[in-house]
């Protein structure tokens, strides 16, 4: 059940100074990351199934990324998340890992996600609680918890918490844990707890990869525990990975 308007502006106000849309503050709370089968992350809309191939049956592009999506990946991209929202309006959402070969693009796991509350954003403002879609670097991570063995730089900082209860009343506690820091209005090769903001204050930041909590978040991806140690085992920095993500049909275009 969403929560009334002024719950929602309360954690509004929480959520952007503790990541997923700011920074993140220091708090005596903590625990391991609720999971709650109800409001588990659900997959969102399949892969097309016949996409462009190459003769060793990889894809040459990313099924279900159009031209202007594509032209935004740099060249020199070598590892690419697909973050497709199930809807424009959908906090639901599907990850799915990438890795370019001289043959195309051989796809990797496939996990389910939660996104903003209130879907995708072109032009993502802060505290719209609308994921930005887009394609960010992927360059730095950190968390509550000691590094599981990240590629990416890691910075472990009591800063990484997340207090009170998320949209469904579910607990934020451990939703920091492990995150990776989306370059979304934001300094890459800095902790993903710094605060600088180049396109202004204005238009949002903290938007990361994080532990999910059982529901929506304010801005941000989110996927399990143990999904998030997968992904910090695979970025690599040398492979220059990026982020892909949206809803369906504005990745199509």
């Amino acid at each position: 059940m969403i929560m009334n308007r002024p719950r929602v502006a309360l954690l509004a106000a929480s959520l952007f100074l503790t990541g997923c849309g700011g920074g993140a503050v220091a708090s005596p709370a903590h625990g391991p990351a609720a999971e709650r089968p109800s409001s588990a992350p659900a997959a969102g809309p399949a892969v097309p199934a016949s996409p462009e191939m190459s003769a060793q049956g990889a894809p040459l592009q990313l099924p279900g990324i159009g031209p202007k999506t594509l032209a935004e990946i740099p060249a020199d991209a070598r590892q690419a998340i697909v973050v497709t929202g199930r809807g424009k309006n959908s906090p639901r959402s599907t990850v799915v890992l990438y890795r370019r070969t001289e043959e195309g693009w051989q796809a990797g796991v496939t996990w389910p996600a939660h996104n903003a509350l209130k879907g995708w954003s072109e032009h993502h403002m802060g505290n719209d609680l609308r994921s930005p879609v887009g394609v960010f670097g992927l360059t730095d991570a950190g968390g509550l918890l000691r590094d599981p063995g990240s590629r990416l730089p890691y910075h472990h900082s009591g800063g990484f918490t997340s207090p009170g209860t998320g949209f469904e009343g579910e607990p934020l506690a451990g939703a920091f844990d492990y995150v990776v820091a989306i370059n979304y209005n934001r300094k890459p090769g800095t902790s993903p707890l710094d605060w600088t903001r180049p396109l202004g204050p204005n238009r949002g930041g903290g938007i990361w990869f994080h532990v999910d909590h059982g529901g929506p978040t304010h801005g941000c991806v989110s996927i399990s525990e143990q999904h998030m140690k997968e992904l910090l085992h695979t970025l690599d920095p040398g492979l220059h990975p990026v982020v892909v993500m949206g809803d369906a049909p504005s990745l199509a275009r």
